[in-house]
């Protein structure tokens, strides 16, 4: 496995009774923003939480950094996720949120960044004493965010963080979220089902559909040359 690869999915397969994910294949590379991209209810979301953990895994293997991860609990597997309303703990502060995670690292990286540096870079440092019910959907992401980064992960997994946002948010936290990627070279997985989203952020992409992958790679290349008729009906070709 070339180690350029941030993290290898292969023939990951999870079933329940009424829905299944069927033979995925997904590599990404370090430093790479890539969107998983499908309609609702097309597996997006499990995929994300297998990578994590916090889905049972049928049969396949996932990889990070070369290492497999499949059978690791969820806090060894050196990533964060962010879910589409934050997930914050509603009795912490917000210092108290991004710096929640620390106390559960047995090692600690070199570059492991300060919860007031981050605070401060996220534009939220005024907050950090304030609880989640007193701030603002973009606030509120803007901790999540923070909250993710704060251990340093490998890989950083996108659960449509920006979905439940109103327009001026979203493009606001889009932004940032692009900023960060450049500035901190981090490795990103989102998963959306806004094919503009997706195409403003990332350069490379998954479309699935039912729990299968239609096609994969550069965006730019998926549009020029779409395999399946849902490929194309999904992009608007």
């Amino acid at each position: 496995m070339k180690s350029a690869t941030m993290i290898a999915i292969e023939n990951l397969n999870i079933c329940f009774p009424e829905f299944a994910i069927r033979d995925v294949h997904l590599s990404v590379k370090k430093g790479e923003f890539f969107t998983l991209l499908g309609p609702t209810g097309a597996g997006k979301s499990l995929i994300l939480e297998a990578i994590a953990g916090l889905a049972p895994i049928t049969s396949g293997s996932l990889f990070l950094k070369g290492e497999e991860i499949t059978h690791l609990p969820p806090e060894k597997r050196h990533l964060s996720i962010v879910y589409q309303d934050g997930a914050l703990f509603p009795h912490l502060t917000v210092y108290e949120n991004i710096a929640f995670g620390l106390k559960y690292l047995k090692e600690k990286p070199a570059h492991l960044p300060k919860p007031q540096d981050l605070m401060k870079r996220l534009g939220i440092l005024h907050l950090a004493s304030r609880k989640p019910k007193g701030l603002s959907g973009g606030e509120k992401q803007r901790t999540a965010l923070a909250r993710a980064l704060a251990v340093a992960p490998d890989l950083l997994l996108l659960d449509e963080p920006l979905s439940a946002l109103d327009p001026a948010t979203r493009k606001d936290i889009g932004t940032l979220l692009k900023t960060l990627h450049t500035e901190m070279g981090m490795t990103c997985l989102m998963v959306t089902h806004d094919f503009a989203e997706a195409r403003a952020l990332g350069t490379c992409c998954a479309i699935i559909h039912q729990g299968k992958i239609h096609q994969q790679g550069p965006i730019d290349k998926l549009m020029a040359n779409p395999k399946t008729q849902f490929v194309s009906r999904f992009l608007m070709i």
